[in-house]
């Protein structure tokens, strides 16, 4: 394995275990809407390591940060949920894909925020509904409860990840902007 290729490696590692902690232990503050279900402001950070770092380091954040948040929070892991978090994190993760990573080039115009804000809700609408059927059926759980619950989720994990994710990414945008033309300058030189 060339060295470049390890850097990436322990890089991929370090920003998951970031994210998964920042993640896992955000998601602990929460504002409950429905049985089992909150308003939690750390969507935005899985939102955000997915939209930077790709599908793989977005699952393993959504995952890993999901399962901390149960295993700290007490209620025990429903790895049904864990899993569709994960989903999210690997949809959303698609953005720099499907954008051709213009957010590192410090581009994040209207186009990528729609983009990123319909991402989001196709993730958190088919990750979740991943996890309401996954309840329906393995653990019995009502029907029409894992449905509202799936369909709550959806909508304010958007807002949440629209909101909080896309301004962080604005802010992404303008730091690498910045570097971007820092480093033409020196190049003048």
């Amino acid at each position: 394995m060339s060295e470049k290729n390890s850097i990436d490696v322990v890089k991929m590692v370090v920003v998951t275990a970031i994210g998964a902690a920042l993640y896992g232990f955000g998601d602990l503050l929460s504002i409950p809407v429905f049985a089992n279900t909150t308003v939690k402001p750390a969507m935005a950070v899985l939102g955000l390591f997915a939209a930077v770092y790709g599908p793989v380091v977005g699952f393993l954040v959504g995952f890993l940060g999901h399962w901390i948040t149960d295993t700290f929070a007490g209620w025990g892991v429903w790895f049904s949920w864990v899993l569709g978090s994960g989903l999210v994190g690997l949809m959303i993760g698609l953005f720099p894909i499907i954008t051709k990573k213009r957010l590192s080039e410090g581009l994040f115009d209207g186009k990528d925020i729609g983009i990123f804000v319909v991402l989001s809700f196709v993730a958190n609408f088919v990750g979740y509904m991943v996890s309401a059927i996954i309840d329906y059926f393995l653990y019995k759980e009502p029907f029409n409860k894992v449905i509202t619950q799936q369909l709550i989720v959806a909508a304010v994990n958007t807002i949440v990840i629209g909101i909080i994710g896309t301004a962080l990414l604005i802010l992404i945008a303008k730091r690498a902007s910045v570097s971007k033309n820092l480093s033409a300058d020196d190049s003048l030189n």
